[in-house]
C-alpha cells in the first residue's frame, strides 16, 4: 500500500480522490472533464509507484502532479503552481510564464522542421510525368 506522509507528519494511504479534488479547483472554469482529471490521477499514481518507495512524502505527491497537469492545460498548471508552489509576486508568475513560453517554443521547433519532410513536399513543383512533362527524369 502506497501511503503519503503530509507536513504534520501523520500518515494516510495514498488517495486518487484527492488528487482529483486538489486540482479540480485549478481546472474550474476551464475545458477538463472529469476523466481528463482522472486520467491525471493515475499518472500521479502510477508515477509515485514508479519510485519504489511504500511512503511518500505529500511535497513529492504535488511535484509529481505539476508536469501532468501542464500538458492539459497551462492556465490550470499556472493556478496550482502559484499556489503549491506559494508565489508572492508579480514576478515569479512572470517567470513561470516565461519558461511555458520558451518549452512550448521549444516543442514546436521540430514539428516545424518536419514539416518539409512530408511526402511530396520536395518537388511538388516538379510536374508529374502524367502532366505532359517529357523531361527525363
Amino acid at each position: 500500500m502506497l501511503t503519503v506522509t503530509k507536513r504534520s507528519g501523520v500518515s494516510e494511504p495514498f488517495s486518487r480522490s484527492k488528487i482529483v479534488t486538489g486540482v479540480r479547483k485549478a481546472c474550474q472554469g476551464r475545458p477538463v472533464s472529469d476523466d481528463d482529471l482522472a486520467v491525471l490521477a493515475q499518472q500521479v499514481e502510477e508515477h509515485m509507484r514508479s519510485s519504489g518507495q511504500a511512503q511518500v512524502e505529500a511535497h513529492d505527491v504535488g511535484l509529481a502532479i505539476l508536469a501532468p497537469l501542464r500538458a492539459l492545460d497551462e492556465i490550470a498548471y499556472l493556478r496550482f503552481a502559484s499556489v503549491y508552489q506559494a508565489f508572492d509576486t508579480l514576478e515569479d508568475f512572470e517567470e513561470a510564464i516565461a519558461l511555458l513560453r520558451v518549452e512550448r517554443d521549444l516543442a514546436q521547433v521540430p514539428a516545424a522542421s518536419e514539416a518539409g519532410t512530408e511526402p511530396g513536399a520536395e518537388g511538388a513543383a516538379d510536374p508529374s510525368p502524367d502532366e505532359g512533362s517529357t523531361a527525363p527524369r
